[in-house]
């Protein structure tokens, strides 16, 4: 396999990519996990907004949630509206329905979904900030001290932050924390009902010894990786930040491992021990990454298909870095410009082998369903019915029992002034007809009390009421009340998720 000096690799780099303002280099690390030894580094210590490599903060303070006993892998959790609100990438599971931890946390590794970092942080902690404070407390315990974090997601916000040298450190705690756990950070892809569900990690399948991590991207950071990769039972994990889409930062972490791995790079000293950087305010990469006239794919990892390798003959060949260097036939051009996405791809990667998930209880769960302790965000229908994946039969019954639970209240709520105003007519009107004042005053009592109890059954609050669930389908329109509300709550829990 052809090697390539790391020093040339970065300064090509920095040229091919436009010289990026306000990083004109931008961090990168590879450490040894069994020894903490740094084997290269440029900027390392330099705050970035780490984007979705939050998520594996996210993961380490829900692993040792269940490793203290405070929650289990099985335990369901509650979406909320909060976290169904959460911009992409998503899940799109309707508020009310449930989930395991573990299927919780298998989707966050391979799909980042941001709805479900907020469930977990939220059936973990009870609430979003008592969860980063939880985060907070974890990255100083494990030595990171340039993090400060304050979602459980890593949407942007000024005070979220990291760097290169405390994502290693991370990633090499729940390595060594949390060692039965490993597969985690691997999977290729997952299969739901009939969907497949292919990993954001470009370097999966791709780079020989790759086992596990995570991608990240905010317009404000760029194109972030945690990559790891095992040869000969040693593990290296590779960091790289700011790069200027997702091709160049596979390729940029794809070289360095190679280069490390062949033992042609120069770094000194133990991760913990590098020097803070003087700058503690992070570059924010927007303008570069995301502005006008920027031609970029400004997503994660997903322009690459996945495809099959028919013969063991061409698994093999694919089996190294060169080999999707000079997959493309008509490529002339050096690998290392492959970093400014000239003309240059990776290739197709293997299949995956999907590890199944599902949504809803685990079978057999008889415990509490952990959710947010502090109050959520109020439902509002022009945000909450949006289509997302299919529930289960046991999630969609817990869907109806949530929408037929608000219907009740709603229908309650409404029922109450019309009934109030009823018996005020019915008592007026009573007292000023020609009966005997003894006569007007009874029949005004009798007229009040029966008017109040008729009210609940009137057609105007409930047709009120209603009235949304009705839009849904117009072919309930002319059902009795009963019917259209029963029917209604049936067709929103059997929509797709």
């Amino acid at each position: 396999m052809k090697r390539f000096p790391l020093a040339i690799v970065a300064g090509l780099f920095v040229c091919a990519s436009n010289i990026l303002s306000p990083a004109n280099a931008t961090p990168a690390l590879i450490i040894d996990v069994g020894s903490g030894e740094v084997l290269y580094q440029e900027e390392a210590t330099r705050p970035w907004y780490p984007a979705s490599t939050t998520k594996l903060m996210t993961v380490y303070v829900a692993l040792k949630a269940v490793r203290d006993g405070r929650i289990t892998l099985d335990t369901p959790l509650l979406v909320s509206n909060r976290a169904a609100r959460m911009q992409p990438s998503k899940m799109g599971l309707r508020p009310g329905t449930e989930i395991t931890l573990d299927n919780a946390l298998k989707i966050l590794m391979v799909k980042s979904a941001n709805d479900l970092a907020v469930t977990i942080a939220e059936g973990v902690s009870g609430s979003v900030p008592a969860f980063a404070a939880e985060m907070n407390s974890v990255a100083r315990q494990i030595g990171m001290r340039e993090s400060h974090f304050v979602n459980p997601n890593g949407l942007h916000d000024e005070a979220h932050y990291s760097s290169a040298r405390d994502l290693a450190i991370l990633g090499r705690a729940l390595y060594l924390n949390f060692p039965q756990q490993h597969d985690l950070f691997g999977i290729g892809a997952l299969r739901l009902g009939t969907k497949i569900i292919p990993t954001h990690n470009g370097i999966l399948g791709r780079y020989p010894g790759a086992d596990g991590m995570k991608t990240g991207f905010v317009c404000a950071s760029g194109f972030n990786v945690v990559a790891s990769a095992t040869r000969g039972g040693r593990r290296l994990i590779a960091v790289v930040l700011g790069s200027p889409n997702a091709k160049s930062r596979t390729l940029k972490v794809m070289s360095m491992l190679d280069a490390a791995f062949a033992g042609q790079t120069h770094g000194g000293g133990n991760v913990a021990t590098l020097a803070d950087w003087p700058d503690q305010q992070p570059p924010n990469m927007r303008a570069e990454i995301c502005g006008r006239n920027r031609n970029r794919n400004i997503e994660e990892d997903f322009g690459v298909p996945i495809s099959s390798v028919s013969a063991p003959a061409q698994a093999a060949q694919m089996d190294s870095s060169a080999a999707f260097f000079a997959a493309d036939r008509e490529r002339t051009l050096s690998p290392i410009l492959g970093f400014a996405g000239v003309n240059t791809d990776l290739g197709p990667r293997p299949v995956f082998d999907p590890i199944p998930i599902f949504i809803g209880r685990a079978p057999g769960w008889t415990g509490a369903v952990a959710h947010a302790e502090t109050p959520d965000e109020p439902p509002d229908p022009d945000v909450d019915q949006k289509t997302g994946k299919k529930l289960s039969p046991a999630a969609r019954r817990a869907a109806a029992r949530a929408i037929a639970a608000a219907t009740a209240a709603e229908a309650k709520k409404t029922a109450a002034k019309p009934a109030a105003k009823t018996a005020s007519k019915a008592t007026a009107g009573k007292a000023a007809s020609d009966k005997p004042a003894k006569d007007k005053a009874a029949g005004g009592k009798s007229a009040g009390s029966k008017a109040a109890k008729a009210a609940p059954r009137d057609k105007k609050p409930q047709t009120k009421a209603e009235a949304k669930p009705a839009k849904a389908d117009k072919k309930v329109e002319n059902k009795p009340a009963a019917d259209k509300k029963l029917q209604s709550a049936k067709q929103t829990a059997a929509t797709p998720q």
